[in-house]
Order: C-alpha cells, then structure tokens, then sequence
C-alpha cells in the first residue's frame, strides 16, 4: 500500500494531537522555577551567563555539590521559534545528580534569525560554556534542540577541533533530521527555510564528523514524522561511519519524552553520560 502525507501542517503538530496537549508548557514553568530556586539557595545556579552579545546569548549553569564530572548542554525546542532556558531547568537534576555540570543556553528565535544562524549560535555557545569546564561533554536537545544538537556533530560543525573531541555522546531527543518537509508547513512563513538552507543545516544530509557517536530517542506514541525523523539520521549515519542507536520509549509522547531527564536512575539520563 502507497504511503503519503496530505496535510504537512498536522504531521508537525504535536499539542494538536495530545490529549490535553495545551497543557504543556505550562506544567514545566513551575518545576522548573522551583529547581532554579532550590539551586539558587545552595548556591549552584549560575543564571544568565553570556556567551556572546545579543539579547538571548545566555546561559545558565547548575552545579553538582561535587567537582564537576563533566558538562552536559542541553538545547530547548519550540521550532526554534518559541521558549528559552527557563522552562527546562528541572531537567538538569538526572545529570547533576550524578555529578554533571548541566548548561542550558537560550539562542536568538525566527523570524528574527535564519536557521542557519542559530546553528552558529549554538556552536558559539557550547564553545564559551565548554572553555569553562573540563572533561567530556554530553550533548542533548528536544525537537529542534536535537536538531541544533546533531548540528554540533556533523563534518561541518561551528565548534573548533579542540571542543568536537570533547563530546563524549549526544543523545537527540524528537529531533528534527532533514528540514525539507517543514518547507511544506505554514510555519515555513515564519523560519523562511528554503531549498538550500535545508539542505545546509539537515543533520541527516550531511556527513557525520570523525567518532561521532548519537542516540536518536524518541517516544513511541509521538507523531510519525518524528518517529521517521528519529530513524532516518541514525540509519544514514551508521552508513556514514558513525555509531548510532535507536530508541524508541514506550508511553511518551512529544511532552512527557523528555521526563527521564529529571531522574538520575532513567535509562535517558544514562545514556546520555554514557561514553
């Protein structure tokens, strides 16, 4: 039987088709408040660190009550057009837990930037964060996050030798691997991708660097264009040199794929500082 996708703009929607799906993000801001808060008062949150000049180029930093292990980044979602560090924070404690300095940059949104730029910025953050920590680095995003986090690892990646030998692992949680089917999406209006930005920044499309080693996790009842998404990049890169593995998580969707993060003890958390 022939497959095909008539309605771009649905196979994208994630809140559309979640039961109760326009209650996120609302129930990550007040765990994520109460994580900056509790950190705050111990005196491991560093909050609004810049990385470079603009507006949105911070970042903030939460600390393990031990020398750090290590450095985990993790990179927000919204289609690179909404949210910023805040709403995630408590996604830090699984990997601070377990003794890792966990930071979070915020990064310039569309339509305001190209999406070309925003993977500079990226590379430019992780670059700043990385010069302040020692050990291996462990990448990690959500959606478009994971997106910017495969950025970091492809033959073309903004970060110099000295940081891409660094990185440890990266886990890609619901990202989004080959961008040319968003140019179908009325959202396009907005990240004014065109044939050859996609083409640019499309993990999937382009070659993995020297080592590169990726997690594409994704939750089983999420959109199947995020569950293709998943697979397509770690199924190419494989044949591209790179180590690569496929999860699927049962009972997760779009919003909740991310809740092992929280817990030091999740397979999530573990493979992400696994190297």
């Amino acid at each position: 039987m022939l497959h095909g996708i008539s309605d771009w703009d649905n196979a994208y929607a994630n809140g559309a088709n979640i039961p109760r799906g326009d209650a996120w993000p609302d129930l990550w801001l007040e765990p994520s408040k109460s994580y900056r808060d509790r950190l705050g008062a111990e005196g491991r949150a560093k909050l609004d660190l810049p990385y470079g000049d603009g507006e949105r180029h911070r970042f903030d930093v939460f600390m393990p009550k031990g020398s750090p292990k290590g450095l985990v980044v993790f990179i927000h979602g919204g289609y690179w057009m909404r949210f910023d560090k805040s709403v995630w924070s408590h996604l830090a404690n699984g990997s601070v837990e377990s003794g890792y300095a966990v930071a979070m940059p915020s990064y310039t949104l569309c339509p305001d930037i190209r999406l070309g730029g925003i993977v500079a910025e990226i590379g430019k953050a992780v670059t700043a964060i990385a010069g302040q920590f020692s050990g291996p680095i462990h990448l990690t995003g959500h959606s478009a996050g994971g997106h910017l986090a495969a950025c970091m690892i492809t033959a073309n990646s903004p970060l110099p030798a000295e940081i891409r030998k660094r990185i440890a692992n990266v886990v890609a949680i619901s990202g989004l691997h080959d961008l040319r089917p968003l140019m179908r999406t009325g959202m396009n209006a907005t990240l004014r991708l065109d044939e050859a930005e996609a083409l640019a920044t499309s993990p999937a499309l382009l070659r993995p660097m020297e080592n590169a080693r990726i997690t594409c996790w994704v939750g089983a009842g999420e959109r199947a264009e995020f569950i293709r998404q998943n697979e397509l990049l770690a199924n190419i890169w494989i044949g591209l040199g790179a180590k690569t593995e496929i999860v699927e998580e049962p009972d997760r969707h779009h919003f909740t794929i991310i809740d092992g993060l929280t817990d030091p003890n999740h397979v999530l958390t573990k493979t992400l500082l696994s190297s």
